[in-house]
């Protein structure tokens, strides 16, 4: 898990908003989007990688994957929120 004192000190590469740990059950749900071939990132590029955590932006719109404890902070890796499908409710 990342460090909240490095958390506190990372923005986003393109709004300079700050960044948030994402809550446990949205990196699930992007997750699900991911292994469903529903996950695209800012790029355009189907993501088909799942993420360990996800940083998101203080507007909300985009989230930063974290892989393997790392941030990846580059605009064309961003996650776009809007439009992701959601898991089915049980």
């Amino acid at each position: 898990m990342l460090d909240a004192a490095l958390v506190a000190m990372l923005a986003c590469p393109e709004t300079r908003q700050p960044l948030r740990l994402a809550e446990p059950e949205l990196v699930a749900a992007v997750n699900w989007a991911i292994a469903a071939g529903n996950a695209t990132n800012r790029a355009g590029v189907t993501i088909r990688e799942p993420v360990d955590g996800l940083l998101v932006r203080d507007d909300g719109v985009v989230a930063y994957p974290v892989r393997e404890e790392i941030p990846v902070l580059l605009i064309d890796e961003g996650i776009p929120m809007s439009g992701l499908v959601s898991p089915p409710c049980p």
